[in-house]
């Protein structure tokens, strides 16, 4: 049975999927019955975004949707369908952010399968109706200049002057880990009346996937920048450079790029958090800041320029962000008297910090006058 009463009817509807087909509308019914997981295969293949990125996409693909959704079919899956999937992951203990991932790459899938005509639309729409979920915002956590010293030093007893030396420099240009990981000789610049970094836009970032390190791009194309330098860390960077031969900047003490994870494990957390729960644990530190992570001293930079009454201008293009404003972001510069501004007040914070660490860590007393005389000049 054709489904149509007379032939006219039939014709009838025949032109009207000619007209469709012509203006670029018709939607094969035959579409809609691909199952998402064999969508899927072909949405990946022809992804194209960051490897980090990506992995994730993979993983979460992986791991929640393909085992909930790989056998459903393009045309069966609804906006109630995918809201009552995502409040029971929620209901299952995973985070809001995490949910709304995994909600945002099958509405992705399924917006890429209505443009390619396989469905009439994106079935998902943000619920307006119900009751609200007030998610408490966790402030991160950061850190005073003493702080950060304090917790470089902490580095150095665990690890080496190495990762003393990487603390430093994050807390101080607000540089990401993978900027700074992905930092080479080439691209530090310490010479001049000024020193300074380059994040460079196709090779400013060291990547970990998989446990293979590569040379990317950095997070986004504002990430892509030039870093000014405050004296003592220009100075502190020369000496550095002379205690190893490596091609990257930060290296392990046996020449090897550290991984974050094991950094995080074996540095961040008991510098930070303090070992003193742990008697076995050498050595004894007492906590800095607990709950501070590496990306925390980005924030902390970006507190300190705040409380500096650096413009915001100033602000987002040493960190490599893009105001909201656009107008603003076109149109302000960066006035080399703010730059100056902005050097001797990390100058000053520096020699605060030491002043204020030397009168506490007395453990420490002789790596904080060796960073007193590198970074003075009197080494």
């Amino acid at each position: 049975m054709s489904g149509f009463t007379t032939k006219d009817d039939a014709d009838d509807h025949a032109r009207e999927i000619n007209v469709d087909q012509r203006r670029g509308h018709f939607i094969d019914p035959d579409g809609g019955r691909t199952l998402l997981g064999a969508w899927a295969q072909e949405w990946f293949d022809a992804l194209d975004v960051a490897p980090n990125t990506e992995r994730q996409y993979h993983s979460l693909w992986s791991n929640h949707l393909e085992p909930d959704w790989g056998l459903s079919s393009l045309a069966g899956i609804t906006n109630l369908s995918v809201h009552k999937w995502a409040k029971g992951k929620r209901a299952d203990g995973y985070a809001t952010s995490t949910v709304s991932t995994m909600v945002k790459l099958l509405s992705m899938m399924l917006s890429d399968a209505a443009d390619e005509k396989l469905i009439h639309a994106n079935p998902y729409r943000a619920n307006r109706r119900g009751r609200r979920r007030h998610a408490a915002v966790r402030e991160r956590v950061h850190t005073s200049p003493e702080g950060a010293l304090r917790l470089a030093l902490h580095a150095g007893l665990l690890a080496g002057s190495w990762a003393a030396v990487l603390l430093i420099t994050a807390a101080w240009t607000g540089a990401r880990w993978g900027e700074l990981l992905g930092l080479r000789r080439s691209n530090l610049h310490l010479d001049g009346p000024v020193g300074y970094m380059v994040i460079d836009p196709h090779e400013g970032a060291l990547l970990e996937i998989d446990g293979v390190f590569s040379l990317g791009p950095p997070k986004t194309a504002e990430s892509a920048r030039t870093i000014i330098l405050p004296p003592f860390l220009t100075a502190l960077l020369r000496h550095h450079l002379t205690t190893h031969n490596h091609i990257h900047v930060f290296v392990t003490a046996e020449g090897q790029h550290p991984r974050r994870s094991n950094f995080a494990r074996r540095v961040m957390r008991p510098g930070a958090d303090g070992t003193r729960g742990y008697p076995e644990h050498w050595p004894r530190l007492d906590p800095v800041q607990p709950g501070l992570t590496f990306h925390g001293l980005r924030h902390s930079h970006k507190t300190w320029m705040i409380a500096d009454l650096i413009p915001d201008i100033a602000q987002a293009k040493r960190l490599g962000h893009r105001l909201a404003d656009k107008i603003e972001q076109i149109y302000s510069h960066v006035a080399p008297e703010v730059e100056a501004r902005l050097l001797d007040n990390l100058e000053r914070r520096w020699l605060d910090a030491v002043r204020a660490v030397t009168a506490t860590e007395r453990h420490c007393a002789e790596r904080i006058a060796s960073l007193a005389e590198i970074t003075t000049g009197t080494a």
